[in-house]
């Protein structure tokens, strides 16, 4: 952890330092005029050049680009925010990270990173000179070079902005916790129009003054998104401010492009929202706040989009409309009018003002630039693996169930876990959250209110059951926000986990994708320090939602998950509760990987003792020898494989059918637990050894796999090894309602029935009884049909079930 870290910034407030900070004096104007120049200029140089980075000769238009990519629009909004919160960060050490929603503003972010000289220093090649510039110009979006959005490589990110709607969401989790860190945070009008982004905008009724930072929305309004206008662009200002209002926010509200007096109205707005942070802060950590919630500050920017550019192309005006929202002149290698445009364009910044002859920022730019840490290229919060700190964990043995033979106690497996982070709230108080909409009790993680409440800031009555403001779990009913706090909150170095019902995760399924995709390209780049990882509990699942019916019953993000590069995709399915303690225990330590964890919260059989859940969840998967008939002398005759907690049980219990019916067939019986032990070593590290595999799964011999997920899956992770094809998996085939829970598994075809039935059809070798214990599974089925119908619940041979108690009914 570096030093500035450690510092604690004052919170008072000195009594001159508003005015100073709210009327720059002219020489502060020059220089923030000038480092918005040389940004604005930098931001073209990048979409438009590979050649004559400096402007010292005639454009011609070998100097283009031959493909012209980038989105000028937002940038100059974008560059006018960073240059004022800079100012503010050097007048008053504000620790800040800046978060654009308009990601694609990534030209602006990256110019900032340069020209505050943190972008050199992580990419050498990239130097403040004429050679510097050009290699920044010419790997913009293009082939070997950086993405155009606000990517994983800029440094200063931690919010790549590409997929519009959680830049608040980002925000909010990134202060959780972090007393003294603003984010500021441009929300872009068009992704104003996004259903997350419309959540989000409650994350100020989370906020605790006391141990958290702040958030400063700017909403900037520049009119238009990529091809018309936007709404809130179009609102009147009353509705706009009723809105945000509404929302509880106090309203700052700066608009033209006349300049200077942008800078001097801007200067204004942002010291009158800096001084209103703190004077909150000051309130409530010094205890003269009353608890009520504070209406913290937001700014409403409106200044048209393309600001600064050509007004007008071809006769029709672009600037201030959406056609100024990628390329304003697209045809510049060929048309000489164009060309000579963006001429014009490039020096009326007066590049010779703003670089000096070797091409470095000249000092009239750097002048109003923080050093160090303070610059938010180079926060260490936007690198959140550099102030990390490990996690005080509790022994998880501790957390045990006594598990004397298998098959024989329930327990709700996710209980035990709310008593495990139970016991890391309390020794954890700075750097641990967990994130649930509305569900933390219902998924029985309700331990944990035993040592905290539920975060929240409005009105709390006194029937409400542990809510305070000084909570710290966090429970809204919003996939979005949950999943995005977690991302801020993991990415800026703490840790946490995001559980909610299965089928629901989908909602937020595309933040997982994103956030697994900055987690693969941040494995590339040295300079990005690992970080907690985004843990994801799935509960409730698609096999027990029995009662809520079939709207409740999907297992979609395990396919998700196992979709990303192996370098990042982890997905644990555990059986009962000592392996998920196990796991979950593997979790919280780890580094930079999505971990998907699924177990439901119903009561159900536990397996393992502590020791084997450990022994097991270390191999990833194994033989359960006392569930079988598999001596492992020979090749058995079947082998029934598990992944996932219902259908464990059901191949459980169909390996006893089998074993007393037919006691001469050899099963074996497999159970998997970390699901990417599967695929071959090459398509996953995880992935087990073919030595290892054969001998699980033989290579001969077929293989009946009962899945938690969408069959695929498995066909999927066992492609390449030997045979793939004597795999035979049962799993969710989308066939679900209101109804019993084992008649979820009889109408997906998984139950131990149909297992059974698999088995006989696909064995190496058939022993006598075989025939009759096939027609013996189907009047089962009959019978269950016509049983749920009648007694509105399983028959008592399923319902009961545990193993050595089974018998065949009368």
């Amino acid at each position: 952890m570096t030093a500035f870290v450690n510092q604690r910034a004052a919170l008072d407030i000195d009594d001159h330092l508003p005015a100073v900070l709210a009327h720059p004096s002219e020489e502060e104007v020059a220089q923030l005029d000038a480092w918005w120049r040389a940004n604005n200029y930098l931001t073209v140089g990048q979409i438009y050049l590979r050649g004559n980075p400096l402007m010292r000769e005639p454009l011609r238009p070998e100097h283009i680009k031959p493909r012209l990519l980038g989105h000028w629009g937002t940038s100059p909004g974008l560059s006018l925010i960073y240059a004022h919160v800079s100012r503010l960060i050097k007048r008053t050490g504000q620790q800040t990270i800046y978060l654009t929603g308009p990601g694609h503003g990534g030209p602006a972010l990256v110019a900032a990173g340069y020209l505050e000289g943190t972008y050199s220093e992580i990419y050498p090649g990239v130097s403040q000179d004429e050679a510097g510039m050009l290699r920044l110009f010419r790997q913009f979006s293009s082939p070997g070079g950086i993405p155009s959005h606000v990517s994983v490589t800029t440094p200063g990110s931690i919010h790549e902005g590409g997929e519009l709607g959680y830049v608040l969401v980002h925000a909010f989790g990134a202060v959780m916790d972090n007393p003294d860190l603003l984010a500021v945070a441009v929300v872009g009008d068009g992704e104003a129009e996004t259903g997350p982004l419309e959540g989000s905008w409650k994350g100020v009724s989370f906020i605790n003054p006391v141990h958290d930072g702040a958030v400063l929305p700017i909403l900037h309004l520049n009119g238009a998104k990529i091809a018309g206008p936007t709404v809130l662009a179009r609102k009147s200002r009353e509705e706009v401010r009723s809105l945000l209002e509404g929302h509880g926010y106090e309203l700052i509200e700066v608009e033209g492009s006349d300049l200077p007096g942008m800078h001097h109205r801007f200067a204004a707005a942002l010291t009158a929202a800096w001084v209103k942070i703190r004077t909150i802060q000051q309130a409530a950590r010094s205890g003269d706040w009353d608890g009520s919630r504070p209406r913290w500050p937001l700014i409403v920017l409106r200044s048209p989009k393309g600001w600064t550019g050509p007004e007008q192309v071809d006769g029709v005006t672009v600037t201030g409309t959406w056609r100024s929202h990628q390329v304003p002149l697209s045809g510049v290698r060929d048309n000489a009018e164009h060309l000579r445009m963006l001429e014009q364009w490039l020096l009326s910044y007066r590049p010779q003002e703003l670089f000096d002859d070797s091409g470095a920022p000249s000092e009239l730019v750097r002048a109003l630039a923080p050093e160090g840490e303070l610059r938010m290229s180079a926060s260490p919060h936007a690198n959140g693996g550099l102030v990390t700190r490990d996690l005080d964990l509790p022994d998880f043995r501790d957390y045990a169930v006594d598990v004397t033979q298998p098959a024989q106690l329930r327990a709700e497996s996710t209980r035990k876990l709310g008593e495990l982070m139970r016991d890391i709230y309390a020794r954890n108080p700075d750097r641990f959250r967990l994130f649930c909409p509305d569900e933390t009790n219902s998924n029985r993680l309700g331990a944990v209110f035993e040592v905290t409440d539920r975060g929240f800031m409005e009105q709390v009555h006194p029937e409400d059951t542990a809510i305070s403001r000084d909570g710290r779990v966090m429970e809204v009913l919003s996939e979005h926000n949950c999943h995005g706090w977690l991302e801020g909150y993991n990415l800026t170095g703490r840790h946490g986990i995001f559980a909610t019902y299965e089928a629901f995760a989908m909602v937020s399924a595309s933040q997982t994708v994103q956030h697994g995709k900055w987690l693969q390209e941040a494995a590339h780049l040295p300079w990005r320090a690992k970080v907690p990882s985004l843990n994801i509990l799935l509960t409730s699942t698609a096999w027990r939602n029995d009662h809520n019916g079939f709207s409740h019953q999907g297992p979609g993000l395990i396919q998700v998950v196992l979709n990303q590069r192996g370098t990042v995709s982890r997905i644990y399915l555990p059986p009962d509760a000592n392996c998920l303690l196990s796991v979950a225990d593997h979790c919280f330590r780890s580094r930079s990987y999505v971990n998907l964890i699924v177990i439901d919260k119903q009561p159900q059989l536990q397996w393992l003792t502590i020791d084997q859940a450990i022994e097991h969840c270390a191999r990833g998967a194994g033989v359960w020898e006392w569930a079988g008939t598999d001596d492992g002398a020979s090749d058995p005759d079947i082998v029934l494989a598990c992944a996932g907690d219902v259908v464990t049980m059901e191949t459980v219990a169909a390996a006893q059918i089998l074993k007393q019916r037919l006691p001469t067939m050899k099963v074996r019986v497999v159970n998997v637990v970390n699901l990417m032990t599967l695929p071959r070593p090459k398509d996953h590290p995880h992935g087990m050894s073919s030595t290892q595999f054969t001998e699980l799964f033989t290579d001969t011999v077929d293989v009946v796999f009962a899945f938690h997920g969408y069959p695929g899956a498995i066909h999927q992770l066992v492609h390449g090894r030997p045979d793939a094809d004597r795999f035979r998996v049962r799993g969710f085939i989308e066939e679900g309602t209101t109804t019993t829970p084992f008649d979820m598994t009889v109408r997906n075809r998984a139950s131990r029935y149909h297992l059974v039935m698999d088995a006989i059809n696909n064995a190496k070798r058939l022993p006598r009884g075989a025939t009759d214990l096939k027609e013996w599974c189907e009047a089962q089925l009959a019978r269950h049909h016509e049983y749920v119908v009648e007694h509105l619940e399983d028959m008592p041979e399923v319902r009961d079930w545990s193993l050595g108690d089974w018998a065949e009914p009368a």
